[in-house]
């Protein structure tokens, strides 16, 4: 399997990139991101052999399909040391929850930030360290988190040899609980840096430093992003899980729910879909920073400024530049030479110039064969949400995963199960559950007392020279 860039800067054939290529690299060197040259068909057979798999070799399984530079056995290890019910709570990994008849939530925040990025951040840690000390380098990763990706890489990378993390938030709008888990970490080779603006300001200056490829390759500059195909291609395991625990037989479909922000979640399940996973729909679910659901709507996709992004209690979602979605349109395109050449027009030019742009009606209306429908949910909303969920079925959500709920209920189809996928825990939205129910959520045993603990982090301005030189003072030898 080879790797090629949405801009089609590697086109397929000897140009194209292998599996550890892409993994230590991020975004190509045009500014596209890596897909496969092809999504590998799975077939009923297939399906059936897989139905009962342990996760681990669940996970295994499919990376195999994508990965063929990493010795299977080598990798099955992997797998296996990833994904153990030490490290996610239970065997199962991640267990379905049934609410109501038909409506499940996929508990996908049982790692250790409590957030579904995790499950692909503890396999990228293992890849990372395994493909380092093979080549004998380093890698200074570079990430941008509106609350959870951030924990989760720190949690994943800390005390890792030959990486070190430099993590950039947006100053003051993660939750508390969100800034203790990253600011309270102590490890030498983790550092915050949280930067005076939103998120798509931190993304915008990951973009701009990976984009200078001498400064990159200088300084070996890698990324846990989901821009980095090998965590999307990680969070692909558990469609499939879902799928197996929801369903008797390969005749069946389901629907997926997503709390979406910078699509690398949702894209996932797309990619999924592509493979021949049985998926009926795919409904997104954004905030009221709702670019993503105008898109689906409508065809326009119009990225927002800093001052149009709003504060909201699902901070995670708080994004109006989805860097995911390129991927989606690349594929919506055709996924050829063709393609890249439009998709590199429409996220480059056409989003400087018209800030924004419009697909034509026959793109428009080829969305609809991938599935994908969408809604926005409000502040009133999650709070209604949460507050329903707990009177009528005793059970806590978080704020992100109350997003997929609102949406997931007005796309319910008879005879088609629908998995919400739990996208955090509610401990760490502490503040909006007890607005919503008058009950604070306690933290698990393992962080009580997290937000009392001694913080180290950085603030800076949202200036790309400033961060690199930040990079270059701290990776010095």
């Amino acid at each position: 399997m080879k790797y090629i860039s949405t801009r089609g800067d590697a086109s397929v054939g000897s140009a194209a990139r292998g599996f550890c290529d892409i993994l230590l690299e991020g975004l190509a060197p045009d500014g596209g991101l890596y897909l496969p040259t092809h999504y590998p068909k799975v077939d009923a057979a297939t399906l059936q052999k897989w139905r009962g798999l342990a996760y681990a070799d669940l996970a295994f399984e499919i990376l195999s399909l994508y990965i063929d530079d990493i010795p299977a056995a080598d990798l099955q290890r992997l797998c296996r040391a990833t994904y153990t019910a030490e490290v996610f709570g239970c065997a199962a990994i991640t267990p379905l929850k049934p609410l109501e008849a038909g409506l499940f939530l996929q508990a996908l925040s049982n790692g250790p930030t409590l957030a579904f990025k995790d499950m692909a951040m503890q396999l990228l840690g293992q890849l990372f360290e395994y493909e380092l000390a093979r080549r004998g380098e380093e890698l200074n990763i570079l990430g941008a988190t509106s609350g959870d990706t951030g924990s989760a890489a720190e949690y994943a990378m800390r005390g890792k040899r030959g990486i070190r993390v430099f993590m950039l938030s947006p100053n003051g709008r993660m939750s508390p609980f969100q800034q203790a888990q990253m600011f309270s970490l102590q490890d030498a080779n983790i550092h915050n840096i949280a930067v005076d603006g939103v998120f798509d300001d931190c993304q915008d200056i990951v973009k701009a430093v990976s984009n200078d490829l001498d400064f990159k390759r200088a300084r070996k500059i890698g990324t846990v992003n989901s821009i980095n195909w090998a965590r999307m291609l990680a969070q692909v395991v558990y469609y499939f899980a879902g799928y197996f625990q929801a369903t008797q037989s390969n005749a069946e479909k389901v629907s997926f729910a997503v709390p979406s922000g910078n699509f690398g979640n949702i894209c996932a399940g797309h990619v999924a879909r592509q493979m021949g996973l049985p998926i009926d729909r795919l409904v997104l679910a954004t905030n009221e920073n709702n670019v993503l659901d105008e898109f689906f709507r409508t065809g326009a996709y119009r990225p927002r400024g800093t001052a149009e992004t709003l504060e909201t209690s699902s901070p995670s979602m708080d994004i109006s530049k989805a860097s995911n979605f390129e991927r989606f349109v690349f594929d919506l395109l055709g996924h050829d030479a063709r393609a890249a050449a439009r998709t590199a027009e429409l996220f480059g030019p056409a989003l400087v110039r018209d800030g924004g742009f419009q697909v034509t009606d026959v793109e428009f209306a080829a969305i609809a064969s991938f599935g994908f429908v969408s809604g926005t949910s409000t502040h009133a909303d999650r709070l209604a949400t949460i507050r329903s969920t707990w009177e009528r079925q005793r059970v806590m959500v978080d704020t992100h995963t109350a997003d997929g709920l609102k949406v997931a209920r007005q796309h319910l189809q008879p005879g088609v199960p629908m998995l919400v996928l739990e996208t955090a825990l509610p401990p760490k939205f502490a503040d909006t559950i007890e607005e919503a129910i008058g009950l604070r959520p306690p933290p698990p045993a393992a962080l009580a007392g997290l937000e009392d603990l001694p913080r180290r982090f950085t603030v800076m301005p949202p200036s790309v020279a400033q961060i690199k030189q930040y990079i270059e003072d701290h990776t010095a030898t």
